[in-house]
Order: structure tokens, then C-alpha cells, then sequence
């Protein structure tokens, strides 16, 4: 059996998990809602406050399955009760992050600023510090969104492995490489 799909989820207390027609879960919580569909194959049941995944059989698909939608419905129930937040980090001299509501204004050493529209579902905050790099805040109930987001700004400007300039995640290491100098 899958060892991450035969793992209970623990719904906490302030949570209503509802299983509609067609596989639809819907998770109400204090942060939100959110809905998931989930394959046709595999079976739902709510028991002792703990949602149970099961499979009807032992092929490759209904393995793969059973695993990915426990994890999905995993992550929808911690979603809507603590959240999920990304920390991006902008290293290199002049680069700068601003926002105002959900629309952010990046200067990444390209000739132009580049307006980003963050959706409305997301929190975004940014931070400059004097003496420290600034940082973007991603905020959310969708993981899915929130990695999503945090992938495309990170996509615009990638870490480059001489200086280590450019867009990465806070707790992201960036492997350096020794210059032209070093390799003789």
C-alpha cells in the first residue's frame, strides 16, 4: 500500500470537510474555502475526524493516484487553517521590489520595470531593509498558487551561478562557480 496514501488526514477542529457528487471535496476553514475533484477510482470517507483515502486496487495507476490526491487534500485542509507563505530574495546592486495592492513594480536590472499582477487570492508584501537584499512575501491558502507565483517571479531574473545575482527563493542555496581566473 502507499505509505503516504494509507496515512489518515486529521481534519482539526473549525474545519467541515464535505464530500459532493462526483468526488468533489469541498474544505471550509477559518482562513477559506477550498474545492479539489478527486479521481473516480479512488474512495473518500470522513471517520473518527479523520478523512480516509482507499483504492480498489493494486495497479500502477491506483497507486499513483491514491498518494498525489492524500497529499492534494492534505495540503487543501492545512491550507485553509495556517496557510502557506513563500520568501523571495532579490540579490544584485539596484535591484528593487515595490507593490501597491497586488500589483508589483520589480526594477531587475533590465532597461524597464516590470509590472507584475499578482492574483487576488494571494497577499504579496515587500520588504528593503538597509544592509539586506529585499524580499517579496507571497501569502495564500493554495499551495498550488502560491508555488505557482512564486515560480514566475523567480523565472524572470534566475540566480546565475558567478555572483549569485538575481531572483531566489530565501531559503534557496545557490551553487557558485569560480571565474575565468580560477581555471588555470
Amino acid at each position: 500500500m502507499s505509505r503516504i496514501g494509507k496515512q489518515p488526514i486529521a481534519i482539526p477542529a473549525g474545519v467541515t470537510v464535505t464530500i459532493g457528487n462526483n468526488n468533489v471535496i469541498t474544505v471550509k476553514g477559518p482562513k477559506g474555502e477550498l474545492k479539489q475533484t478527486v479521481d473516480r477510482d479512488i474512495t473518500l470517507e470522513i471517520k473518527d475526524g479523520n478523512l480516509i483515502l482507499q483504492r480498489p486496487t493494486e495497479q500502477i495507476r491506483h497507486r499513483a493516484m491514491h498518494g498525489l490526491y492524500r497529499a492534494l487534500l492534505s495540503n487543501l485542509v492545512k491550507g485553509v487553517t495556517e496557510g502557506f507563505k513563500k520568501q523571495l530574495e532579490l540579490v544584485g546592486v539596484g535591484y528593487k521590489a515595490a507593490n501597491q495592492g497586488n500589483t508589483l513594480d520589480l526594477s531587475l536590472g533590465y532597461s524597464h520595470n516590470i509590472i507584475f499582477e499578482v492574483p487576488s487570492e494571494l497577499k504579496v508584501a515587500t520588504a528593503t531593509e538597509k544592509g539586506k537584499n529585499p524580499q517579496i512575501t507571497l501569502e495564500g491558502i493554495d499551495k498550488q498558487l502560491v508555488g505557482q507565483v512564486a515560480a514566475k517571479l523567480r523565472s524572470l531574473r534566475k540566480p546565475e551561478p558567478y555572483k549569485g545575482k538575481g531572483v531566489k527563493y530565501s531559503d534557496e542555496v545557490v551553487r557558485r562557480k569560480a571565474g575565468k581566473a580560477a581555471g588555470k
